[in-house]
């Protein structure tokens, strides 16, 4: 069932493929894909911003303290979840009407691209754990290109309780650096004390040099995060090293977010046991949470986190955010 799509006053095309979805507009193009369960492309001034469909971030990788405490014992199954979450629903809807997947030969009915406001491509993914739950993402374009972000985590009663809550972006790239607005210095929720509200710039993506590689470089009450890069996959632009940036703002609701911007995913920080044994740094990895649990660090024999720094994944858990160009 097609909707009845405005076409006057608008900036934004959709054309409705039978694999993706595609939005272009005055300087992007983005892929919002049925087959991969998320979006492909985030094609900004000629330059992609995704090497893999986003997925929800449910797992960081363990610390000191977590393992002197147990944590990532009684909490293993979201590290499978965080890995393995599986896109179990897609819906669309064009102007806030609702449009069923296009396949063809229905989608040829269109005669080309449609002209739109907004466009909202929505994402179940359900999850590997015990009970069985859901994330669901929703990405809403505009016609100036700015897509917001809501992430909802339905909770279930009987599940451990979660090391983190966002939705994890990996970008073809290594970043130059990324400028943000916020907290000083490295923070988590039961380290920000020491934290100073302002604007700041980080070269490169540092990673802590622990003698055990863990996790690293969490930035609480985030207004917005810049993330700079010069370089792209594209053969045709190799020689071009001119720099080029994405912003992720806090959403209409301005709660402020929090994030990591590194160049390992959680997993293969996980995986080595000396710094070492990291890979070499190919891409950036930004991590937008809506909830982080905290580091402890009362000692590491055994003291759990307090109780006010936890993630009770038996609740629902909701944040957004805005990407803008």
């Amino acid at each position: 069932r097609k909707s009845s799509i405005t076409t006057e006053g608008t900036q934004m095309e959709i054309v409705f493929g039978d694999v993706v979805t595609g939005v272009h507009g005055d300087g992007f193009e983005y892929l919002f894909s049925w087959q991969a369960g998320g979006p492909v492309s985030f094609n900004i001034g000629g330059r992609e911003w995704l090497y893999r469909a986003p997925r929800p971030a449910l797992w960081r990788a363990t610390t000191d303290n977590d393992r002197g405490n147990g944590f990532p014992v009684k909490s293993a199954m979201w590290m499978g979840a965080d890995m393995f979450a599986t896109c179990s629903k897609i819906e669309l809807s064009v102007d806030g009407e609702p449009v069923d997947k296009p396949l063809a030969p229905d989608n040829n009915s269109y005669g080309g691209p449609v002209q739109a406001q907004t466009m909202t491509m929505t994402y179940t993914y359900t999850l590997p754990v015990v009970p069985a739950t859901t994330v669901t993402v929703a990405y809403t374009v505009t016609s100036d290109g700015t897509i917001g972000v809501t992430v909802r985590y339905e909770g279930k009663d009987g599940l451990p309780e979660l090391p983190v809550f966002g939705l994890r972006f990996v970008m073809p790239t290594p970043a130059k650096g990324f400028t943000y607005t916020g907290l000083s210095g490295e923070t988590y929720p039961d380290r920000m004390a020491g934290g100073v509200p302002g604007e700041y710039t980080v070269e490169g993506m540092p990673v802590t040099p622990y003698l055990v590689p863990q996790d690293c470089g969490m930035h609480m009450r985030t207004e917005r995060v810049t993330v700079t890069r010069d370089a792209v996959l594209d053969n045709a632009r190799r020689g071009d090293r001119n720099e080029f940036s994405l912003t992720f703002a806090q959403g209409e609701d301005g709660e402020p977010f929090a994030f990591s911007c590194l160049p390992y995913t959680p997993e293969e920080i996980e995986n080595a046991t000396h710094p070492n044994e990291l890979p070499p740094a190919r891409r950036t990895v930004l991590t937008v949470c809506g909830a982080v649990r905290g580091v402890g660090g009362i000692d590491s024999w055994g003291s759990d986190v307090r109780p006010d720094y936890h993630i009770d994944a038996q609740e629902n858990h909701e944040f957004s955010f805005r990407i803008e160009l």
